[in-house]
């Protein structure tokens, strides 16, 4: 059976869950208002990538497993739902590549008409649906057959203008130190909560120019501070490469615009990833906002959330998140599966976007004003957090 094994002594574990109530932490409770208007934590990145993992393989998995909390579960049953496909996600993926083409067809054919604002939004959501499966394809979970995984990896990836050797290290990070403050560099939602930035990002604006520049730079040779943080030094000219690759698909898209005298192929490339963007903004901002950080047990700083089956498509199951962040090596079409095994091990899950919002948007509201607040889960029977070592709280 898999169980908990947490990082450090179980006293200093204990000690910091008797100094949390309802969400804040006792010796921070009646200084919160005077950490807000000073630095509650520096989010730069620290470290370097020595000792980075790869995503697709059992050792992944099992130091994910071995660090972190995990629900139990037999050995044999979660071998049984690692075991990977090539049928099941070829169905999936060719109806989402499918759905794809006909919804650029008709908004081709209906081009310079109202007629062409439909087809063409449901070619944007469909097309920035590409940022899920970019995600669980980093993981080389999806298909059986390694090359299969490759190829839809690069082309999901450059559809939603993430880097695919740069993401795939991020990615890794990510997932070994999952909101820990200083190691992880996908946190998207850093206290005192940047509310511009997600509203920005409806439209993916502030990420989107994040990534093109990141790919900008990444290209001249000089990889960003971030990335030397998690790339090693032995996948970087990939990452140079593929960036200079990603930049010549970009230029010659513009190019292609300038001659034509027309934004059209902008509208089946790069563009549909902002025009599209909003119900992926939607989905992913539900993952981690306004839970707590720092704190080795994903049940605490991740969300599961119950969609309808469009929008599970389109999220590609990313919605059982606490699921995907225990056992990342489960392939996204077996998360369901997996949430029914471990889900009275978990906080309950939200029931639809509404019921995930309807705390998202107080919590980031309150964290502007007191950083120290966290959204607070109940856990099941006694189970009880175990903190990093480096969490920083008032003395």
């Amino acid at each position: 059976m898999y169980s908990a094994f947490t990082p450090g002594s179980q006293q200093a574990g204990d000690s910091r869950q008797q100094r949390h109530e309802g969400g804040l932490p006792l010796s921070a409770r009646a200084t919160g208002e005077t950490m807000a208007k000073s630095n509650w934590k520096n989010y730069s990145l620290i470290g370097t990538a020595e000792g980075a993992s790869e995503m697709d393989t059992e050792a992944f998995e099992h130091r994910v497993e071995e660090e972190w909390f995990s629900c139990k579960l037999d050995r044999k049953t979660l071998k049984q739902l690692t075991k990977r496909s090539d049928a099941e996600p070829l169905r999936i993926f060719g109806l989402w590549l499918g759905l794809l083409v006909v919804s650029g067809v008709l908004g081709f054919l209906t081009w310079g008409t109202w007629w062409c604002v439909l087809p063409f939004a449901v070619y944007g959501v469909l097309y920035s649906a590409a940022d899920h499966r970019a995600h669980e394809l980093s993981h080389g979970t999806p298909f059986k057959t390694r090359w299969l995984n490759t190829a839809f990896f690069q082309l999901c990836s450059f559809m939603t203008l993430r880097e695919a050797y740069f993401y795939r290290w991020s990615h890794s990070r990510h997932h070994t130190h999952t909101i820990i403050v200083g190691r992880d560099p996908e946190i998207g939602a850093p206290r005192p909560t940047d509310v511009l930035g997600p509203v920005l990002d409806i439209f993916f604006l502030k990420d989107g120019l994040t990534q093109i520049s990141r790919i900008t730079r990444n290209a001249t040779g000089s990889l960003t501070e971030n990335g030397q943080h998690f790339v090693p030094e032995m996948e970087r000219g990939k990452v140079i490469w593929s960036s200079r690759l990603y930049l010549a698909i970009i230029v010659a898209t513009i190019a292609a615009c300038i001659a034509a005298h027309s934004i059209l192929p902008a509208m089946f490339i790069l563009l549909p990833r902002f025009y599209g963007g909003p119900l992926s903004q939607v989905f992913n901002f539900t993952q981690h906002a306004g839970l707590d950080e720092d704190v080795y047990d994903h049940r605490l700083n991740t969300r599961t959330v119950l969609l309808n089956p469009v929008f599970a498509f389109l999220y590609a199951n990313m919605n059982y998140h606490i699921e995907h962040h225990m056992f990342p090596m489960v392939p996204f079409y077996a998360l369901p599966k997996l949430h029914a095994l471990i889900k009275d091990q978990c906080p309950a899950p939200y029931r639809g976007l509404f019921a995930a919002y309807c705390e998202i948007v107080p919590a980031i509201i309150r964290q502007r004003r007191d950083p120290t607040w966290f959204i607070s889960r109940r856990l099941p029977g006694d189970g009880r957090p175990v903190y990093a070592n480096s969490v920083t709280v008032a003395a």
